[in-house]
């Protein structure tokens, strides 16, 4: 299991001072999302190499993925995100899956997300990166985002059926939609490619709210899971003394 930090968790600051906080706190990866914000590739690349971490996760353009005439749209924003993470070596790729169209049938709309991510798999499988689909809740931060149940999005996983389309698994949202939590995260870990968290409510730093992120991150842990767990959270205190108390009060318990 390997921790990643977040764009914003110092806000105001741009992607090589969050990479070296990364560096210091002995964590593992950055998440940085709209690649097309950074200045210069190359450069980003550069000071990649230099810190000796880099960015695990980006996203691609938002477009919706339930809107059949974006297709071409969101094909060619996947296309131009392949080649930004070749440059920057990113292996994951986020997506949001677009807003339920209102008078279109959830089942049309289903398949016509299949089949554009049916789409997509060739050119994930040839770059050897991952494309990841994110549920997200529908009551607090995203209504109307059109997966937001776990089950429902493995389903969709599942129909594309490529080893490159799988999931993110956002623990505050799936708290949010369905709670049962540890079930699902450790029952569809297969499909899991990484995970996010952030304590409900208020979407702060694990540790300020009502999980229990010792047993939830033990039970991913003993699953053989090792890739990336996020932090994708606001700070209550300063960041850095909010990243240590993590560090000491939960990953110590779950890491050793």
């Amino acid at each position: 299991m390997k921790f990643s930090l977040c764009i914003g968790a110092y806000p105001g600051k741009d992607e090589v001072y969050h990479l070296e906080k990364v560096k210091e706190h002995g964590f593992h990866g950055l998440e940085y999302y709209a690649w097309w914000e950074l200045r210069d590739l190359k450069r980003t690349a550069q000071e990649q190499e230099r810190i000796g971490v880099g960015i695990n996760a980006t996203c691609t353009k938002f477009i919706s993925l339930v809107d059949e005439s974006q297709r071409d749209a969101y094909l060619e924003g996947i296309r131009q995100t392949i080649e930004a993470c070749k440059i920057l070596n990113i292996r994951s790729v986020i997506s949001q899956t677009g807003n339920v169209l209102e008078g279109v049938p959830r089942d049309t709309q289903r398949r016509t997300m299949v089949e554009t991510l049916k789409r997509c798999a060739p050119l994930f499988e040839e770059s050897g990166i991952v494309l990841e689909i994110e549920p997200l809740n529908g009551l607090v931060d995203h209504q109307g985002h059109f997966l937001q149940r776990s089950d429902e999005s493995v389903n969709v996983i599942d129909q594309v059926d490529s080893p490159n389309v799988k999931l993110v698994f956002d623990v505050y949202h799936q708290q949010i939609t369905e709670g049962n939590v540890i079930r699902n995260a450790i029952g569809y870990q297969d499909r899991i490619n990484h995970y996010h968290i952030a304590d409900n409510p208020g979407r702060n730093q694990p540790g300020t709210g009502e999980l229990n992120y010792v047993n939830i991150l033990r039970a991913i842990k003993n699953t053989g899971f090792s890739g990336f767990v996020g932090l994708e959270c606001g700070y209550t205190v300063d960041t850095d003394v909010a990243i240590s108390q993590f560090k000491n009060e939960i990953a110590s318990q779950v890491l050793f």
